[in-house]
């Protein structure tokens, strides 16, 4: 009898088992069928209006005249702007409070709410942006107001991939430091930064390319899609690809929507180029570490 009922529950255990490896793969074939068709929609619009013309002209009511080059460059603006400012903060609090902090409820208070700002919608950071950025700090509806917006909302996300990337580092790393005798900051600059820099920079690369695709905060902080020029300053005003994108797709003319998939292909591109630079970096600290 007890035979038997190790053998029902093995059984139970292995078409459970089944069915849960057969409803992930599912939804993985899913997701991935629903991109490539995605994709070869987008390809199909976008590539006979994907010209040279179209990266170095500006807005217009013609479809044959308008292009993306102010908005491209408002969009590499942005990013390179707030991953100045977010990258260093990002790791240095994360490096505070996992190698200086002390471990009680006020640094356990202020990871929870890491973690709660992560989730917080991109909306309330650009209402956020507006009255302090804007208004309060008087910086106008310029590319610093943008960028300080998107610092705040990535900066969570820099910070927990950060914590994560120097927790894997081995404690007897540092031990094996300080016996040596290395100060704390000697420790954290040669021991542990080298080694947990590789997932500080995956991290990064991630909250970067949802910087560079949000609409919503930079909507509230610019609202601007007819900009005829390429912005030369931090306080400049400006536009970006996914609100340049957005305003061709309500536009009534169909030629708009080739526009709107060219513009997704360039989206795209910056997007994949960007995250290539960063694996690459990140591959050559791997080499090093090792």
């Amino acid at each position: 009898m007890a035979v038997k009922n190790v053998r029902r529950s093995n059984l139970t255990r292995s078409i459970k088992r089944v069915v849960v490896y057969a409803f992930c793969v599912t939804s993985i074939l899913i997701g991935l069928i629903s991109l490539v068709a995605l994709l070869f929609d987008t390809f199909q619009d976008g590539l006979p209006w994907l010209s040279p013309r179209f990266l170095t002209s500006f807005w217009s009511r013609h479809p044959e005249e308008a292009g993306i080059v102010a908005a491209l460059a408002g969009s590499i603006w942005i990013v390179g702007l707030t991953a100045a400012f977010s990258f260093p903060l990002g790791v240095s609090a994360a490096l505070y409070l996992e190698e200086y902090a002390s471990k009680n409820w006020f640094t356990s208070f202020i990871r929870l709410n890491i973690v709660n700002l992560a989730g917080v919608p991109s909306i309330v950071y650009g209402i956020l942006g507006l009255g302090l950025f804007v208004e309060a700090l008087a910086l106008g509806r310029s590319l610093m107001a943008g960028a300080l917006t998107m610092t705040l909302l990535i900066l969570p996300t820099i910070i927990i991939a950060s914590q994560e990337a120097i927790r894997s580092v081995p404690r007897a790393y540092r031990e094996g430091a300080y016996a040596l005798g290395a100060t704390p900051w000697q420790v954290t600059r040669g021991v542990v930064l080298p080694q947990a820099f590789p997932g500080i920079l995956t991290g990064t690369i991630l909250a970067l390319s949802r910087a560079i695709g949000e609409a919503a905060p930079l909507i509230v902080i610019s609202g601007l899609v007819y900009v005829r020029f390429v912005p030369t300053g931090p306080l400049d005003s400006f536009t970006v690809m996914p609100l340049q994108i957005f305003n061709w797709v309500t536009l009534p003319q169909p030629e708009f929507r080739g526009l709107a998939a060219a513009g997704i292909i360039v989206l795209l591109t910056v997007l994949l180029s960007m995250n290539s630079i960063a694996i690459y970096i990140r591959n050559r600290y791997q080499k090093r570490a090792r």
